[in-house]
């Protein structure tokens, strides 16, 4: 943006530029060419004024000695024609264009002075060629011609446009200079903004802006949205607390509930009232599960977790291992597949751990006895992938879309135990740690999730 507001100014001085420099360059040519003719008109006038009783009396030895002493010492040539456009005498080489000298042989012979061309350009190599009438008593006797070379008044138009031209150039300079500062200073709380909202969108939530940045409308602008991040991280921190703290505070009346419930059920005789008294109990086993999710969830959502980097290859095998009495138990086959060497991630403490746990046990929950779990990791696009796989029942993409929502849970898994709040853990977490997560049904079958984290370098 600030590009284009500086090329913006720019292209107007550069249309103001030429609109005032290409006349002026104009002028300035026509000014010297209306010297350097001048300058010829006033020698001729005086060759002429010279020439009249020569031609008239047919002595033109003296005038001849003037024209080529003026050739000998300016390099002018010059041409005497009478009244009959016979020409009398040549000083210095003949023109080279005779058809514009006849044109201008035939207006001095009218009674007029004659000066070509009206204007001299730099890449213009014609001569100056001056016709001034001789005249005697108020007839024309003939015709003073000269000839003379453009080079000194064409390089001193060339000069006066470079002189021009270096003008242009400082004043553009300057401008861009100008521009850019005023560019910079005007675009400095936008730039700020833009920084600022990427970073709150990362999970920064204390970012802000810098105040007193820029005009007063931004100013206003990054007051303004200070006080309204301040508003929204109040309200969101508020939420958390209150999520945080009614999970924390229900823990102790529901113990003492399941606690009563325990110890009704022991005095309870009837089979069927045993049997209400254990749903009771499975009741508040996953309303604790449900208080111990939106805790945690809470806790993931602040966003102020350390970074660590850690060896997911290791972390893994440890998960895996902490699994494998459940697996054995259930009869389910879990398998890891790891490279031999240890590939390092850049995450939120705690965040591949608790990943690991909830795709671990999701995948038990609807593995049927027989089946598989695959756990692996893999250096994938510059980061560390790990991947769980599955062979139970799988979701279809559009269950993949959604299961990442809080409290989500499959048509078909409504009796299956849990809160629905793990995938969204993970969501929390991985997104916190810069990287992706992603659910998508496994080509043979069951379920295919997947994380991405960066890359971290290992500090020794």
């Amino acid at each position: 943006m600030r590009r284009r507001l500086v090329g913006t100014y720019l292209l107007l001085l550069c249309m103001v530029l030429l609109a005032l420099e290409i006349p002026l360059a104009t002028s300035l040519a026509s000014r010297e060419t209306a010297g350097a003719v001048a300058d010829r008109l006033a020698d001729a006038t005086r060759f002429a004024s010279l020439a009249a009783p020569a031609v008239r009396s047919g002595e033109l030895d003296a005038l001849s000695d003037e024209l080529q002493q003026y050739h000998e010492l300016y390099g002018i040539a010059s041409v005497l024609v009478d009244q009959d456009q016979k020409v009398l005498r040549v000083f210095g080489d003949e023109p080279r264009d005779p058809q514009e000298t006849g044109i201008a042989i035939r207006d001095a012979l009218a009674g007029h002075q004659v000066g070509m061309p009206e204007t001299l350009w730099p890449w213009d190599e014609r001569p100056v060629v001056v016709a001034v009438p001789i005249s005697d008593g108020g007839a024309v006797l003939g015709v003073v011609l000269t000839v003379s070379p453009s080079d000194r008044s064409r390089r001193e138009i060339l000069t006066l446009w470079l002189i021009l031209a270096l003008v242009g150039a400082v004043a553009v300079a300057v401008c861009m200079t100008t521009a850019s500062r005023l560019a910079g200073w005007v675009l400095r709380p936008v730039t700020r903004l833009d920084a600022v909202t990427h970073e709150i969108a990362a999970g920064d939530s204390g970012a802000r802006v810098q105040p007193g940045l820029g005009p007063p409308e931004l100013r206003r602008l990054s007051a303004s949205f200070n006080e309204m991040a301040d508003t929204v991280t109040a309200s969101l921190e508020r939420q958390r607390e209150f999520v945080a703290h009614a999970s924390h505070q229900l823990r102790n009346p529901l113990t003492v509930l399941r606690l009563r419930i325990e110890d009704l059920g022991s005095r309870l005789d009837d089979e069927e009232l045993r049997g209400e008294n254990d749903i009771a109990l499975e009741e508040t086993d996953r309303l604790a599960d449900v208080l111990d999710g939106l805790l945690e969830l809470a806790r993931a959502e602040r966003g102020r977790q350390r970074v660590e980097v850690v060896d997911a290859v290791s972390l893994t095998l440890n998960r895996a291992q902490a699994w494998s009495p459940l697996t054995e138990r259930r009869g389910i086959e879990l398998v890891t597949d790891v490279p031999g060497e240890a590939q390092h991630a850049r995450l939120v403490a705690t965040a591949l751990d608790q990943a690991l746990d909830a795709l671990i046990d999701n995948a038990l929950k609807f593995t049927p006895a027989g089946g598989r779990v695959e756990v692996g990791v893999a250096a994938r696009d510059g980061g560390v992938e790990v991947r769980v796989r599955d062979t139970g029942p799988g979701m279809t993409e559009e269950q993949c879309r959604q299961a990442t929502e809080r409290f989500w849970r499959a048509p078909d898994a409504q009796n299956v135990d849990g809160a629905g709040l793990g995938l969204s853990i993970v969501t929390v977490l991985v997104e916190a740690s810069g990287g992706r997560f992603e659910l998508a049904p496994a080509e043979s079958g069951g379920l295919a999730a997947s994380i991405w984290f960066p890359a971290g370098a290992v500090t020794v």
